[in-house]
């Protein structure tokens, strides 16, 4: 174990429009990770598997010079904000990639929540972190965020999810039961209450696709961060540990991979309203040069709907959508014929859809939003934070993002929490170049209530 004690200083600029919150960091640097201690059920002391091995980075104001973006600072007007999403996504997946490396050494770890959706300490540790982190640098953006503490109270799980986030956070020392908790529920349903105002907070979804966490240890998952300000998503960060490039590259016709080869070293893709979408792999953050290693996203140019790539969600069946009354769905492209189209392998999550359609893999993403009835009318929904950073990403990379009447996604909608939005129909994502043509498939195919 090595140590180093330094002293830094961090200063906002006083014309930036959020406020900062100015303090002087202690770093101590570590290169091993303590296992997870839980009183209920112990993991095995096995040695952790790290695909993404690297020192504890516990100071902002230290790492943020060697974080360098392709795009001039004077051109993004959130640059810090931006950052500071990069370093505690980074951070969040490597927590994931750690706590991941042990949850198939013992079933009983995988855990579930009052509505059956798979949960482990890595949902919790990851909202803890990312709280606990844009707290301390921002404390006056709230966050909205998918998790509270109220079933992580309910176990006997917290020590767990505060040793992973002390290996992870910026002061050790200060991660404790509380400080966990109190971080977590900064992103809960009772948190803050907006009201009517523009208001600008941060959108995080801790892991998107936790069923794909647990399946298996090449499944996909993404951490997503985004902040919106006055209604506008102005950046977003995703980090997707196990992307594989090449699996893509592969299984798509007709998309060859132009930058360098991710292969299956994960990747992170970030966004600034203005100056694009642009990727990285996870790997890469450790190079000096890291300016050189982006590789700018575009969506893909196909302009003829039957030759176009689509995905949609797991759980959702071709049928279901209106599109099917006009092209079956395959997914072998050698036997794509007449009134056919390329449905390419699913992936867990809708963020790893928003993914492949900005990275050029997909051509569109369909997704029905759930429905419920209000003052007797059918009305779809969904969370905020499972399209926030999604829609910047593809906006950026020169795609389009609309509900099934071709409205903008309206984020203020929900006044009070901020934490739903309100789609008619679902949610249309796109090239662009297709997205009127489809927009009116949906129409003469469907009726929107």
């Amino acid at each position: 174990r090595r140590t180093r004690e330094s002293l830094c200083q961090f200063q906002p600029s006083e014309l930036h429009p959020l406020h900062y919150k100015p303090c002087t960091f202690r770093s101590n640097y570590c290169t091993s990770m303590d296992l997870l201690r839980c009183s209920a059920v112990r993991f095995p002391r096995t040695h952790l598997r790290r695909p993404f091995r690297t020192e504890i980075r516990p100071c902002f104001a230290a790492v943020r010079s060697s974080l360098s973006f392709p795009f001039p600072e004077h051109k993004a007007k959130y640059y810090r904000e931006l950052e500071a999403a990069v370093d505690v996504v980074e951070r969040a997946c490597r927590l994931c990639v750690d706590v991941k490396s042990l949850l198939f050494s013992d079933d009983d770890r995988i855990l579930e929540k009052n509505d059956q959706t798979p949960v482990t300490i890595a949902d919790f540790g990851v909202q803890a972190l990312v709280g606990l982190e844009m707290n301390r640098l921002f404390p006056s953006i709230p966050l909205v965020a998918e998790e509270d503490s109220s079933f992580l109270r309910s176990t006997n799980l917290v020590g767990a999810v505060v040793d992973v986030v002390a290996n992870k956070a910026t002061f050790r020392d200060e991660v404790t039961e509380d400080s966990v908790l109190k971080a977590i529920d900064r992103g809960g349903k009772d948190a803050y209450n907006f009201g009517p105002n523009p208001a600008t907070y941060w959108v995080l979804d801790p892991i998107d696709g936790t069923r794909g966490f647990v399946k298996g240890v090449e499944a996909l998952y993404v951490v997503a961060l985004a902040l919106v300000v006055e209604g506008q998503i102005v950046l977003g960060v995703m980090g997707c540990p196990n992307w594989d490039e090449d699996y893509f590259v592969n299984c798509v016709t007709g998309v060859q991979e132009t930058g360098n080869n991710f292969s299956r070293s994960g990747m992170i893709m970030v966004s600034h309203v203005g100056c694009g979408t642009w990727k990285q792999r996870l790997s890469d953050r450790l190079a000096i040069e890291l300016s050189q290693s982006w590789t700018r996203c575009s969506v893909d140019g196909c302009q003829v709907l039957k030759e176009a790539r689509f995905c949609t969600p797991e759980s959702q069946k071709w049928e279901s959508f209106p599109l099917s009354s006009s092209f079956n769905a395959k997914t072998d492209s050698e036997k794509i014929g007449n009134g056919d189209i390329l449905l390419v392998p699913a992936c867990c999550g809708s963020l790893c859809k928003y993914m492949m359609v900005a990275s050029g893999r997909a051509s569109v993403f369909l997704l029905r939003a759930t429905t419920r009835k209000v003052m007797k009318k059918i009305s779809g929904y969904a969370p905020a934070w499972d399209h926030a950073v999604g829609i910047i990403c593809v906006h950026e990379a020169g795609g389009k993002v609309t509900d099934w009447e071709g409205s903008s996604i309206d984020f203020a909608a929900d006044q009070v929490a901020r934490r739903t939005i309100f789609p008619s129909g679902g949610f249309l994502v796109t090239n662009h170049c297709l997205h009127n043509e489809i927009l009116g498939l949906i129409s003469s195919n469907s009726s929107i209530n």
